[in-house]
């Protein structure tokens, strides 16, 4: 799967995100509205990630939706 596919079905994607990062609130996940960027400043701020760290989370979790 790619971002594209996540991030124009990011409503549909929100709990599973949750499940994975559970710091991150509704809230964040609104803010993120599917956004790569985003979703890895938000667990940057939670998680205190470093950049390439969120990154790697974030591909981890795309490889396997």
């Amino acid at each position: 799967m790619n971002w594209d596919q996540i991030e124009g079905k990011w409503t549909e994607y929100t709990g599973k995100a949750q499940q994975r990062w559970g710091k991150l609130t509704e809230n964040d996940l609104q803010e993120v509205k599917g956004n790569r960027r985003e979703l890895a400043g938000k667990l940057q701020a939670r998680y205190g990630y470093a950049k390439e760290e969120a990154e790697r989370e974030i591909d981890d979790w795309l490889n396997k939706q």
